[in-house]
């Protein structure tokens, strides 16, 4: 019987055929060497399947033609055999060296590079392709970097029309661009953001009304003012979809002489806004709220550590400074507290994991690995923002107007399934997956040695937050409606939200931008989830740069995951390495798929997930991001 599918390759010889529409790795079929034909890895195909000699009843599948190519580029380390040049894939999934043709006198022996394919070979020709690409020396974490954002589409620069629009933009709000706008200059407006920040997309205010309701601002940079529609800062930008961040560095969405700029709420200065004005009762329950577009003057640039340091009384000549502001800063503690209250009552999982980040030197070398430390007043901003997020969604929807939600729907029951297998043998015993059940496990695990591993099996079980046009509500949060309006400068679809909006306040037609709804929900989910790969694959070379001064050097670690070819361990720092099974000690040990550990043929001793475990860095290649303890 023929199939259509996808090849999966191995690094030892075989692969796994998925057929089409297939769901859960058990319609995957096993591809036995030299069966994938002229298949490479990712392609799709077609497949014919027979038994398998070694078990009748299991069937394994024979790659009979390749469909469609999904390699186009292949990145690798030169290799010069006397005058010819060779590509070698970094990816040990791929099958062989490609052939380099064309101008190669730029490179040299041991250079990362891009190729791109011409031909895939045949049984008398090699693959071949032309340099793209030149990366640095292969090995180094900075070739590395430059790799991993050319693979994922991820471009630093600009091009020339989008630069020069972004230079022609005003530097300062002009008198026109004020008519019509809700002026809110002489407003006490803050900004609260990290020390290092430099891009402000966000202000907040609060006030009570005559009837002692919080009247809550959440004011947003207005930058569709200036990145216009069809424009060649909206065409990049949409193209860009999303900032993506690493160690010191950001490639960002919008030129940063608009993010850093007239898109910024700078203080003291007059800026463009759109503001969500929500009036709570004290439970942070919303009797009525308004969207208008607004101008404001930030009062004071916060930062999240002097906040803290004023919410907890901490420093005297620090509240003497800000006097003018102190009040308003308690009185938004005490609402962002009722605010997180109410999320809770209603059955938002409490999901804040442990984020690390890489410390750098005036070279951007890693220097150091931190674990990044929240304290009331990043709690109080993340309230505040998600009730205007909530707000805004609610306000579309109820307009029937179009818009581009962020959505999260419930586990599936394969997911749900593997999550109960897995928790089992840690003594929890989990009925269904909703909100409340979740939550339970994650209070019981709270304070114990297995609650990071416990927290991301629970975030491993849940589904991928994206972007629709629909409301499917957002399972995480709890929330019937929910979007992301509150980061216009580094993510597009808050930009189309703004677009929308304004559409509507401007006595436009809101409905025209259907179409370009649908394909920022599309574009956004896509990019996001290339801008989080691109971020993850780099912080590992980051990590593996700064374990290779820690060669030889002991740590306490827990199991943060389970395969049959070893375990994964993280430290208290984020980093992660593997302890391939062969270096276990002792005995041989065989994978239990559906409780997911490794167990002794001999001894029995099982090594499980979330278990801590003392290991020793044996090895760290910043070129790849692997790290090996044993």
């Amino acid at each position: 019987m023929s199939l259509k599918g996808t090849y999966q390759a191995s690094s030892r010889g075989f692969g796994f055929f998925t057929p089409e529409g297939a769901v859960g790795r058990e319609s995957d079929l096993f591809v036995p060497p030299r069966a994938e034909g002229s298949a490479w890895n990712g392609d799709v195909v077609t497949a014919e399947t027979r038994p398998d000699p070694r078990d009748p009843a299991r069937q394994t599948a024979v790659i009979t033609a390749v469909v469609e190519r999904t390699n186009r580029t292949v990145i690798g380390a030169v290799e010069r055999r006397g005058r010819e040049v060779w590509c070698v894939p970094s990816s040990d999934r791929m099958p062989h060296p490609v052939k380099v043709v064309g101008r190669t006198n730029a490179v040299k022996n041991g250079d990362k590079v891009a190729v791109a394919m011409s031909s895939f070979g045949s049984k008398k020709t090699p693959p071949m392709g032309t340099l793209k690409e030149v990366f640095g020396r292969d090995g180094t974490r900075k070739a590395a970097v430059e790799a991993i954002l050319y693979n994922y589409n991820i471009e630093r620069e600009f091009p020339a029309p989008v630069r020069a629009q972004a230079e022609l933009e005003p530097q300062e709000v002009d008198a026109q661009a004020m008519e019509g706008r809700l002026d809110l200059r002489e407003k006490t407006i803050i900004t609260i953001d990290g020390a290092s920040s430099k891009d402000f997309d966000d202000a907040v205010s609060l006030e009570r009304d005559e009837a002692g309701n919080w009247v809550l601002g959440v004011h947003i940079a207005d930058v569709s003012h200036y990145v216009t529609e069809h424009s060649p800062l909206d065409l990049e930008a949409w193209s860009r979809a999303t900032s993506v961040y690493f160690a010191d560095q950001v490639v960002p969405m919008l030129p940063v002489a608009l993010s850093n700029g007239i898109c910024s709420l700078n203080p003291h200065v007059d800026r463009l806004a759109l503001s969500c004005i929500m009036t709570m009762d004290k439970t942070g329950a919303v009797l009525e709220h308004q969207i208008a577009k607004t101008a404001i003057r930030s009062t004071e640039r916060m930062t999240y550590d002097d906040c803290n340091l004023l919410l907890a009384d901490k420093v005297p000549e620090l509240a003497e400074k800000y006097a003018h502001i102190l009040p308003m800063l308690k009185d938004m503690g005490v609402l962002a507290k009722a605010l997180e209250k109410r999320r809770r009552t209603r059955g938002a999982l409490d999901l804040e994991s442990q984020e690390c980040y890489v410390v750098c030197d005036e070279q951007g070398d890693p220097v150091d690995i931190r674990v990044r430390e929240s304290g009331e007043s990043e709690a109080l901003i993340e309230s505040f923002m998600l009730a205007a997020n909530e707000c805004v969604a609610r306000h579309l929807f109820d307009a029937k107007l179009p818009a581009v939600y962020r959505v999260h729907e419930k586990p599936s029951e394969d997911k749900t399934t593997t999550l109960k297998a897995m928790l089992a043998p840690l003594g929890f015993d989990l009925k269904q997956a909703d909100n409340g059940s979740l939550q339970k496990v994650l209070d019981k695990a709270k304070g114990t040695a297995q609650a990071p591993a416990i927290h991301t099996m629970v975030l491993r079980s849940l589904m991928k937050a994206r972007y629709d046009v629909e409301n499917l509500g957002h399972f995480g949060l709890a929330a019937e409606y929910y979007c992301h309006f509150t980061s216009p400068i580094r993510r597009y679809p808050d930009l189309m939200v703004h677009r929308i909006l304004t559409a509507l306040l401007d006595g436009g037609k809101p409905a025209r931008l259907a179409a370009a709804a649908q394909k920022a929900a599309v574009q956004s989910s896509d990019r996001e989830v290339k801008a989080m790969n691109a971020e993850r694959e780099i912080e590992k070379c980051y990590f593996a740069e700064y374990m290779r001064a820690h060669i030889g050097e002991e740590f306490l670690g827990a199991v943060s995951g389970v395969t049959k070819f070893g375990l994964f361990v993280a430290l208290p720092n984020g980093v992660e390495g593997l302890v391939a099974a062969s270096a276990l000690p002792d005995d041989r040990y065989e994978y239990d798929e559906v409780r997911m550990t490794l167990i002794g043929a001999r001894t029995k001793a099982v090594y499980s997930f979330g278990m801590a475990l003392p290991v020793v860095c044996a090895s760290a290649d910043p070129g790849s991001g692997q790290i090996d303890f044993t």
